[in-house]
């Protein structure tokens, strides 16, 4: 077969590392051996010796979604082989967790994660119910963290000389050592939105990094 499509750009090559890797800026590559978690849904091709197995939806098994609360069931993906991942066409990136590392995402930008990799739910400090009620995980331990976000990411540096205020609907997560609280700030709200207001926002203040995505929309609830 020739064509563009057969090119180098698209072509599988052999895998050179074990793990997690970017196949390409919409899928991830991971090569299994052993286990890994992922996203429930978001395989979409695999070769080799692979048990898919749904984690339980309790509390430990699932990671909450902003503002609506709804759950983000996982899978554990068990054996010898290779598997992509990938989500609604989402950009994918990959964060390195390190020993004494601690990183808060919000649970709709997960893709994958290894398995050495500890996570638990928390509320997101100063954003309550009056906030949406925010739920976040926090991972922590020693691995990969596979993300996806709409569009390129925006990672914007906080400084106990510079908070950084954004929307609870676009922030992906944020690094160790912030602290949050809730802004309000009706004088912007007024001006933006041509008057719908957004009166609310998440500040972030310490030592570290924010990730923001460039869109604030929230996907539709099916009915």
């Amino acid at each position: 077969m020739k064509g563009d499509l057969f090119s180098s750009d698209h072509m599988v090559q052999p895998a050179i590392t074990p793990g997690m890797s970017v196949q390409n800026a919409k899928s991830i590559r991971y090569v299994v051996n052993g286990e890994m978690l992922a996203r429930q849904g978001a395989m979409v091709a695999y070769r080799g010796n692979l048990q898919f197995e749904r984690k339980g939806q309790g509390v430990g098994g699932m990671l909450k979604r902003a503002v609506t609360g709804e759950g983000l069931p996982l899978m554990a993906v068990r054996g010898q082989g290779e598997a992509w991942f990938a989500h609604e066409a989402q950009n994918c990136f990959i964060v390195e967790v390190e020993p004494g590392d601690e990183f808060t995402v919000n649970g709709r930008n997960v893709l994958c994660f290894d398995a050495s990799l500890s996570y638990e739910i928390r509320t997101v400090k100063g954003a309550g119910i009056t906030g949406g009620g925010l739920f976040n995980s926090v991972f922590t331990g020693h691995g990969r963290l596979g993300l996806i976000c709409e569009g390129n990411p925006l990672v914007i540096p906080v400084s106990p000389q510079q908070p950084v205020y954004v929307d609870t609907d676009a922030v992906v997560g944020w690094t160790a050592r912030l602290h949050t609280s809730l802004s309000r700030s009706q004088s912007i709200g007024s001006m933006l939105r041509g008057g719908s207001g957004e009166a609310v926002q998440l500040k972030l203040e310490g030592e570290g990094f924010v990730v923001v995505r460039p869109s604030e929309q929230t996907p539709q609830k099916e009915h």
